[in-house]
Formats: C-alpha cells, sequence, structure tokens
C-alpha cells in the first residue's frame, strides 16, 4: 500500500473497485493550468513536461463508509485531471486535480460537490469494455452526453498487463496517491486515496469523439485537440478514498 498516512486512514469515507482505467495523456503548458492549482500545492511535471489526463473507467460495488446505495453502486467515470505535488510530514505527497468529473447518478455529484467541492456533473454514461483475447485485441469506448450530442474516448489493447516501467510516464500517471480540491473559501482539502499499483496495456488505437476542447473549455483546447502522446488501459483494484481533511489544519513538516 502506498504512501500509507495513519492520519489520513483514520477515516475511510469510500471503498469501490476501479477497474479498466482509459488513461490517454496529453503535453500542456503549465500556464494552463495555474489558476486551478489549490492553495498549498505546486504543478508536478514528469521529465520538465506538464499532463492533462482524459481518464474513464468502470466505478463498480461503491460503498459509502461501509454501505452501498440502492441503483449507486455501479457506474462509469470519466474525468479531466492534471498532476500535483504538496509537502507532507513523510515527505512529497504527490497528488491529482480534477478539472470535472462526470458521472452518470446526480446523488453521486451532489454528494461530491457538497463534501468535497469537486466540479462532478452528472448525466447520461455508456462503456463498452471487451479484455483481449489469445487471438482477439480489447477494447475500451466510454462515452458521455452532457447535451444532446455524445462525446467518447476509446482505445484498443492486446496482450498481457505489467507493472509500469520505473520512472516511465506510465509509472508517473498512475503512480498519484492523493486528492487536492480548491474550497469555496480558497483553502484546500487533501484526501487520500489507495491502491495497489496497476499493472497496465499500452494501447496501440485510440479514439476521441466529439467537441472535447469545448466541454472542458479553452485553456484545455490545445491539449485536447491533438492526439494523445500517451495511451494506455489500466487494469485497476480495489481502491479506498479517505475523508477529506483541510491542509491548514495539518501539522507543518
Amino acid at each position: 500500500m502506498a504512501n500509507k498516512d495513519k492520519a489520513a486512514m483514520s477515516s475511510v469515507f469510500l471503498t469501490a473497485e476501479w477497474q479498466r482505467l482509459l488513461m490517454l495523456n496529453f503535453p500542456i503548458e503549465p500556464e494552463a493550468l495555474q489558476k486551478h492549482v489549490p492553495k498549498g500545492t505546486e504543478l508536478d511535471a514528469w521529465e520538465g513536461t506538464a499532463y492533462v489526463s482524459l481518464v474513464a473507467f468502470l466505478f463498480l460495488d461503491t460503498r459509502l463508509k461501509g454501505m452501498t446505495i440502492p441503483f449507486h453502486r455501479n457506474f462509469e467515470e470519466i474525468n479531466l485531471r492534471f498532476y500535483v505535488r504538496s509537502r507532507g510530514p513523510e515527505g512529497w505527497r504527490r497528488g491529482v486535480v480534477f478539472v470535472k468529473e462526470v458521472v452518470p447518478k446526480q446523488a453521486i455529484a451532489l454528494l461530491a460537490r457538497t463534501l468535497y467541492n469537486e466540479n462532478y456533473i452528472a448525466c447520461p454514461t455508456r462503456s463498452t469494455v471487451v479484455d483481449p483475447s489469445k487471438d482477439t485485441a480489447g477494447t475500451v469506448e466510454y462515452g458521455w452526453r452532457p447535451d444532446e450530442k455524445w462525446l467518447s474516448i476509446g482505445a484498443e489493447f492486446s496482450g498481457e498487463p505489467s507493472l509500469p516501467k520505473k520512472n516511465s510516464l506510465e509509472e508517473f500517471i498512475t503512480e498519484h496517491y492523493w486528492g487536492y480540491s480548491t474550497q469555496r473559501d480558497g483553502g484546500t482539502v487533501e484526501y487520500q486515496v489507495e491502491h495497489p499499483q496497476w499493472k497496465v496495456w499500452e494501447a496501440s488505437e485510440t479514439t476521441m469523439s466529439g467537441n472535447l476542447a469545448g466541454f472542458y473549455g479553452p485553456e484545455f483546447a490545445s491539449a485536447l485537440q491533438s492526439p494523445p502522446n500517451s495511451a494506455f488501459v489500466a487494469d485497476g483494484s480495489p481502491v479506498t478514498v479517505c475523508k477529506g481533511n483541510r491542509m491548514e489544519d495539518r501539522a507543518d513538516p
């Protein structure tokens, strides 16, 4: 279990299975992200380059504080995120900031907005997930419909998944175990996300359909109008999301 912190683990907020995570990764100018960087954090870059990622996955067996909510257990999530870090008592905490998160359930979006001030929206979603076999490639496709037109991302992949290579971009993208969210008063909530290291398949082909740049905003247009320079599918695992804490209440390192 990575980046274990006793204080962060004192209260489990959510558990779930995250499966077949499609990750499309785009270089982006740091200036495009600065207004989204939460107080107390700084941009985290890989080999000097900032990245933004479109991530879509299956959110399964969802439980809030150990309890299931009828009709809200299994669903898709699609999010746009980037990468930050913050000094914790044990050293650097590497985390993600979500620009926008899409789920199909209004109750989930409302809960996330209320408790974490995360920019969740609810709209219809859909997915197709086929694992590769010995003779055929696997496919993943995730779609969401914020208005009358569907947006979608997808990929083909094959073979067996493997752990990311040390210091690779795949390791950088997947090995962030904290979340940071700017609050309405300008403060920052920090929460830990625990899961084992994921294995990944490199994507052989990717698809992107619809006005993604328009959906996410002009500061992301130049990045999202080009094909990703990295694309892979992570196998996924059980995940624990801990209760968020305000960073200003945290003891200084």
